[in-house]
């Protein structure tokens, strides 16, 4: 499950676009805009016919931005006018500030009616391994960790029906408007199921002015994989939902040609760049293995080497993997010293990836970077299973040996992560095993090395 972050301004938008179609024609009545640099400042938007309530309403104002505690941070505008909306937008937009230990630029605002209330309540849905959990608690707000006592759960197996399960046992009969509520958080859950959301907080939501919910504050998270059955009803503002990156990243240029490619293709092709200048790479093919091979890495006590995390997967094709590689391997190589370097070609036993096609694609990356690999002291590593797999690793071989480029090859009798401790092994640096003394004699027993 691949979880993406969205901003609260897309969150609370795709809610309440998609709460007819999930909810038997059930309607939230939400009003926001956002602002950002790409936008019209919050004065010009307020003259759009669908933005008139923005001059006749009292308003609050957010950083829409991944991080929370906004309130506690002294960034949020309540009770505001218009003219005091724009001028507090103007006078933070693009402007840096630290929360969280992070630093970073704040360029986007949410912008909806202020609404007074007195309840404030907590509801989160999150996807657990074997069932959703709904939390709720009628102590929502700014202090809800202070008040995590008073949250109460329940979880919901896969497959049964909310309708089928009794809430009363979550909401207690203090709860003004107690049914409405119930009512509110089933429909909520239907949502959730329905476009594939991971997570699913508003803390808080409250009653409005016809003692019907109404969500203040609201984070999401769904689920990208399955952007191919709700990526249409992932609509922003008639757009395809943006994932933005956390607070205080930006993307450096090679991750967004990847993802650029990604978005071209059937394939899964991912890239985060961890440390430009790490000396252990990995081109790993699938998820589980990517995650498999990075805490390796950590677990040999060498997380700060790895350069990347990543995968390829879903059958990419040749030259889809070919650009992939390059890119890596072009980071791999950049800035040569004179440490030895080493690169993970890895994955389990693939069910449907052709691998000599793909291996096709990487060969020809490393002929082209041949130069620069040799000039960074990169040894490979390579270590696969699948279809089509002996021919792929005898490709490999075979190039290596042309190129004179130290290629070590490895079928599926090896175990997948014997690359990892060889790779340590070849930079010259002492494996750290918090059991056992620091050595530098590591050497791990292979059987069926080529």
């Amino acid at each position: 499950m691949a979880r993406k972050k969205l901003r609260e301004y897309s969150t609370k938008y795709i809610i309440k676009n998609n709460f007819p179609l999930s909810c038997n024609g059930s309607k939230l009545n939400l009003k926001m805009i956002q602002v950002s640099p790409n936008t019209p400042t919050l004065f010009e938007l307020s003259k759009s016919i669908d933005n008139i309530w923005v001059n006749n309403s009292k308003l609050v104002v957010k950083p829409d931005m991944l991080f929370g505690k906004r309130g506690k941070n002294g960034l949020v505008l309540l009770n505001a006018t218009l003219e005091e909306a724009d001028r507090f937008i103007k006078e933070k937009i693009n402007k840096p500030i630290e929360i969280g230990g992070k630093s970073g630029l704040v360029t986007h605002f949410i912008v909806e009616p202020f609404l007074p209330h007195t309840e404030e309540y907590y509801l989160s849905i999150t996807a657990e391994r074997e069932s959703n959990r709904i939390s709720f608690s009628n102590c929502g707000g700014i202090e809800i960790e202070e008040n995590w006592d008073k949250v109460a759960s329940i979880e919901i197996p896969y497959g049964e029906s909310i309708d089928k399960i009794d809430l009363h046992t979550l909401i207690d009969s203090s709860v003004q408007n107690r049914e409405y509520v119930i009512d509110f958080i089933r429909n909520v859950y239907k949502l959730f199921n329905d476009l594939s959301f991971h997570f699913i907080e508003m803390n808080p939501f409250t009653l409005d002015g016809e003692g019907k919910p109404y969500p203040l504050d609201a984070r999401g998270e769904v689920d990208e994989c399955a952007s191919f059955k709700c990526g249409g009803r992932w609509l922003v503002d008639g757009e395809p939902v943006q994932f933005p990156q956390p607070f205080g990243r930006s993307l450096f240029p090679e991750e967004t040609y990847v993802n650029e490619i990604d978005e071209k293709t059937g394939a899964s092709l991912k890239l985060t760049l961890l440390n430009p200048k790490g000396r252990i790479w990995a081109m790993v093919a699938g998820g589980g293995a990517s995650v498999i091979y990075a805490d390796t890495v950590a677990d040999l006590g060498f997380g700060n080497e790895l350069g990347n995390y990543g995968e390829y997967s879903g059958d990419p094709n040749e030259e889809d993997t070919h650009k992939y590689a390059c890119t890596l391997i072009s980071l791999a190589t950049r800035n040569p010293d004179s440490r030895p370097r080493a690169l993970l070609i890895g994955g389990g036993i693939a069910n449907f990836t052709d691998v000599a096609a793909t291996f096709k694609g990487i060969i020809r990356a490393i002929k082209e970077y041949h130069d620069d690999i040799i000039k960074s002291n990169i040894s490979i590593f390579v270590r696969r299973g699948g279809p089509n797999y002996q021919s792929g690793l005898q490709h490999m071989r075979e190039i290596g040996h042309k190129l004179h480029i130290p290629i070590k090859v490895f079928g599926p009798e090896v175990n997948m992560t014997s690359i990892v401790a060889m790779a340590i092994q070849h930079i010259n640096v002492p494996i750290v095993n918090p059991l056992k003394p620091h050595t530098n004699n590591f050497s791990p027993t292979l059987n069926g090395v080529h």
